[in-house]
């Protein structure tokens, strides 16, 4: 891997507000604290609520359904029912995968991803069936904060997770732990024989990459890479390009300190460490992640979208081989938890609404 490079400079552009948007939002849908979405072949969209229910929306006709077989989950805090992806080849095997925080013994909890045979039915839901759990994180930990839990899956085939600490620092650089890692596997949760760690077996045969912190977007790029975002401590949000088996550095490095102000040693300070292509501070806190491939809005092909919590905003990145800038930042007055292309080019918002029905589907296409 070539020695990496400083992170570019975090000067963000001032957000640009809704007058000066060049798309217009449309208010689709409501559901209670989503998650994340995913379209199906037939154009209707699967939407995770937080407490444990899977929705399934048909967004011509508003008709909204409810999908049935869904894991216990273990909700509270960052906990509950998190990403869902449909198999590549859904049309034809039917196979859905779900990743959600699950409970442990005591007051222990992990993130857990498993995949299921989803049937849908004509009242407009579906029903799973089948189902089981292909990875967990290991171990157990207390606490509600940091599952990551992300899903992709790559242009090789391969199923991606984002495996964040959990809110506990060392792990990130403990090979005897899959947290603070990207993981790496088989559509069927087995381990590939070419992960850069597999000689090693145990959960750091999963591994690909490490010393993440809370890693929230996952992406591949039109050449194949792979990128990812992730909250930092007290400053420091990072997007990074994920090179295999490479270290990332958290907790011994990051452009953040920790929130009792004990200060962190930035990246520059360790050159051994993969740096990140953007920090942020302040931060945005990034949730969800594309890298745009549509035609609606042409002039953004292979950029990247990131959804902003704190800084309740859609943030634009432009990406220059291995490098990356942020180039505009979108007012949107609400947190957003979620970003998606749909199958005609159009880009979708999730709001992180936590009150029952505040978390408002948004399309965003060209302003007429």
């Amino acid at each position: 891997m070539a020695a990496p490079l400083p992170a570019l400079a975090t000067d963000a552009p001032a957000a640009i507000a809704r007058a000066q948007w060049p798309f217009t939002a449309t208010e689709v849908a409501r559901f209670d604290e989503p998650w994340a979405m995913a379209f199906l072949p037939d154009g209707t969209l699967l939407v995770s609520e937080k407490a444990g229910k899977l929705q399934r929306l048909d967004p011509r006709s508003g008709r909204k359904g409810a999908v049935s077989g869904v894991p216990e989950v273990a909700y509270g805090g960052q906990g509950g029912l998190g990403d869902v992806l449909p198999h590549p080849d859904f049309a034809r095997n039917g196979w859905v995968y779900l990743s959600y925080a699950e409970p442990g013994e005591g007051d222990t909890r992990g993130g857990a991803v498993g995949r299921a045979k989803l049937a849908l039915d004509e009242k407009g839901g579906g029903t799973l069936s089948d189902f089981k759990v292909i990875w967990r994180q290991v171990p157990k930990v207390s606490g509600k904060g940091h599952y990551g839990h992300r899903l992709a899956f790559g242009p090789d085939g391969k199923l991606w997770i984002t495996s964040s600490e959990r809110q506990k620092f060392d792990p990130a650089q403990d090979m005897r732990s899959n947290l603070g890692k990207i993981v790496r596997l088989n559509e069927d949760g087995s381990v590939p024989a070419d992960n850069p760690f597999a000689r090693e077996g145990g959960v750091a045969a999963q591994v690909w990459s490490l010393g993440h912190r809370n890693a929230l977007g996952i992406a591949f790029d039109a050449q194949g890479r792979l990128w990812e975002h992730e909250m930092g401590p007290q400053g420091g949000d990072e997007l990074n390009l994920i090179e295999r088996g490479a270290n990332y550095g958290y907790p011994v490095v990051s452009n953040g300190d920790h929130y009792d102000g004990k200060p962190i040693p930035d990246h520059d300070t360790r050159p051994e460490f993969a740096a990140p292509k953007i920090t942020w501070t302040p931060v945005i806190s990034p949730a969800g992640f594309i890298i745009y491939s549509g035609t609606q809005f042409p002039a953004w092909r292979g950029n990247g979208f990131i959804g902003g919590l704190s800084s309740h905003a859609l943030v634009r990145v432009a990406f220059e081989g291995e490098q990356a800038r942020e180039v505009e930042r979108y007012d949107m007055g609400q947190r957003i938890r979620e970003v998606e292309q749909g199958p005609d080019g159009a880009i979708w918002l999730l709001e992180d609404g936590k009150d029952a029905g505040a978390g408002r589907l948004l399309r965003l296409s060209p302003r007429a």
